[in-house]
């Protein structure tokens, strides 16, 4: 375990804090003026190795050298010049800070870090941290790199649970959830929505998903999985018989067969490794998924009809009321697709990806995203 302290004077500024992997919900911007919860569980904290926030430089101020060292590999609006490095916390673990009132930033509901680090440490008043609370962003606090440093202390260890055990004991991720949303006259409301940690997911995934495809149809397994996925790569990828097959596979899962071109895996939520299979489809390509996200989507919830209650007898069943569903199609997290394929995904250098790329980022796909 650890503790992050002030690089200036000293100061411990966390509770002792265990790492984990960086959610891909992490960069997310969801709806309009929607109240996010915390990114990060109390107790841990996660690097994030791309740089965050300003100062910004636009696409045409960058060297294109430059650009494939930082390891961009399509055009973007802007670039971060900020340190990358930065350790993600949830706000309830920080510690000796305060506030920097002028560093609001352009937030209409909370704190945006617009402004830059927003939080001072008490005992030298060096800007160490910013706070993120504003509407539809993930409330975190991000310390500094260059003036935060992070020193192991005494605790227990725990070693990282085994696939095993995160296939028996793993969180599931639902994937429908309320949105509470900033209230008007009424105060505070909600709605019934899918998960946005559901819709980045699939951000994440489907650029990966695209660039396993090699530009030819993909049928992806029935169910929850065709509702995140097969609506999107059929308007994506080319019509016609799917030539290339992706399935779910994973620790506690049947060994997919030699003729399976694509499987959809899980990421350690500790570790962030992906999953790799033995076997006759350890050449198949790999689409990374969130482990919450993937144990829901190999064993689904069903609806189950409960017990009834008042006059009807008690061993008959009822089926209603239905469950809450949201009113809409499932659609993927613009923002995260974007993110990943400029720079985790060297192949969207290949013209086909690179046209896709360009349609999403001018709309060019609604219905698909948000």
């Amino acid at each position: 375990m650890f503790v992050f302290v002030c690089a200036g004077c000293g100061a411990e500024l966390t509770t002792p804090l265990s790492q984990v992997s960086l959610p891909v919900h992490a960069r997310q911007k969801y709806g309009n003026g929607a109240q996010l919860p915390v990114l990060m569980q109390s107790g841990t904290f996660a690097v994030d190795p791309d740089p965050w926030g300003g100062p910004w430089r636009t696409w045409d101020e960058i060297d294109p050298g430059e650009a494939e060292a930082r390891g961009i590999y399509a055009p973007v609006h802007a670039l971060s010049d900020s340190t990358p490095g930065a350790s993600v916390i949830a706000p309830g673990d920080i510690r000796g800070t305060r506030l920097i009132p002028e560093k609001r930033g352009g937030a209409c509901c909370g704190l945006d870090g617009a402004d830059g680090p927003n939080m001072a440490c008490e005992a030298c008043d060096l800007p160490v941290a910013t706070r993120v609370d504003d509407c539809s962003l993930w409330q975190a606090v991000r310390l500094s790199p260059d003036v935060v440093h992070r020193v192991p202390v005494d605790g227990t260890h725990a070693a990282p649970l085994s696939w095993a055990e995160l296939a028996e004991e793993g969180e599931e991720t639902p994937p429908f959830e309320p949105i509470a949303t900033w209230g008007g006259r009424s105060g505070s409301n909600h709605y019934w929505s899918w998960s946005p940690r559901w819709e980045a997911a699939a951000g994440h995934a489907l650029a990966h998903l695209l660039a396993a495809s090699e530009g030819q149809p993909v049928k992806v397994p029935d169910g929850l999985t065709a509702d995140m996925f097969q609506r999107a790569v059929d308007a994506l990828l080319p019509v016609g018989t799917p030539k290339r097959r992706a399935v779910l596979a994973g620790p506690g899962r049947p060994s997919p067969d030699a003729g399976v071109d694509i499987l959809l895996v899980p990421v350690h939520p500790q570790t962030g490794q992906t999953w790799t299979p033995v076997g006759p489809s350890a050449s198949a390509c790999l689409v990374p998924l969130p482990m919450g996200v993937w144990l829901w989507l190999v064993s689904p919830h069903p609806y189950v009809p409960v017990p009834a209650s008042g006059r009807i007898p008690q061993d008959v069943l009822r089926d209603d009321p239905l469950p809450l569903l949201p009113h809409y199609l499932f659609r993927a997290d613009r923002g995260t697709f974007q993110h990943t394929l400029v720079r985790l995904l060297p192949a969207v250098r290949s013209p086909w990806l690179r046209t896709i790329l360009e349609n999403v980022t001018h709309g060019a796909s609604a219905g698909l995203f948000w």
